[in-house]
This record gives structure tokens, C-alpha cells and sequence, in this order.
């Protein structure tokens, strides 16, 4: 893959998001914790296709907004306090690094 360090530390955050997941209350999961699995992989799926693709532009607007959704999801599974503080901390670190790297790259395709 052409950007394999974004999608690498995509790959990171999903395994971790699982473990954080895990602590979620049985009631949440087939609610949040499902909503968070999917949008985890909306975005690798992204990834892949914005990778395949000559015209990106598109694609990498629909990372970057899957992201986001992703990013107030985990805000709101802390706000709910379904996840402990020290691991939404890790989670968003995590989250925070490949939207720089999405970032970046939609700078690099707009020069």
C-alpha cells in the first residue's frame, strides 16, 4: 500500500479498540460497540480504496469524515462511562494519529 503507515496505525488502533470494547456493558453490544466496529472498518475500507484509486480526492474527504464520526463515538462511549478514562486516553492518542496521517495525506493529493 502506497500509504502504509497510515494504514498501519489504523490496523494498530482497531486491535486496540477491541480490548477497550471488551469492557463495554453487555447492553451496549450490539449498540456502540457495534457502531465503533463498523466504523473502524469503513475506514480501512477507505484506506484500501483510496490506495487503489488514481482521482482520491473523494475518497480521502470520506476518510476524513468517517474519522470524525469515529472520534464522537469514542468521546460519547466516555461520556457514558462504558470505557475507563485511562484507556479512551490510549484510544484517542490512537485516533488522533491517523487523522493527522489522513490529514497529511489529503495535503500530499492537493499539490
Amino acid at each position: 500500500m502506497e500509504n502504509l503507515i497510515a494504514y498501519q496505525k489504523m490496523l494498530e488502533l482497531t486491535e486496540y479498540a477491541y480490548v477497550a470494547i471488551r469492557q463495554f456493558p453487555k447492553s451496549e453490544k450490539y449498540g456502540l460497540a457495534a457502531d465503533i466496529k463498523h466504523q473502524i472498518y469503513t475506514i480501512l475500507r477507505l484506506m484500501v480504496a483510496a490506495n487503489k484509486k488514481y482521482f482520491k480526492k473523494n475518497t480521502l474527504q470520506d476518510m476524513d469524515i468517517e474519522h470524525e464520526v469515529l472520534r464522537r463515538q469514542i468521546e460519547m462511549a466516555r461520556n457514558l462511562k462504558f470505557i475507563p478514562f485511562k484507556k479512551f486516553a490510549i484510544l484517542s492518542f490512537k485516533v488522533d494519529e491517523v487523522g493527522r496521517l489522513i490529514g497529511g495525506w489529503k495535503r500530499k493529493m492537493q499539490q
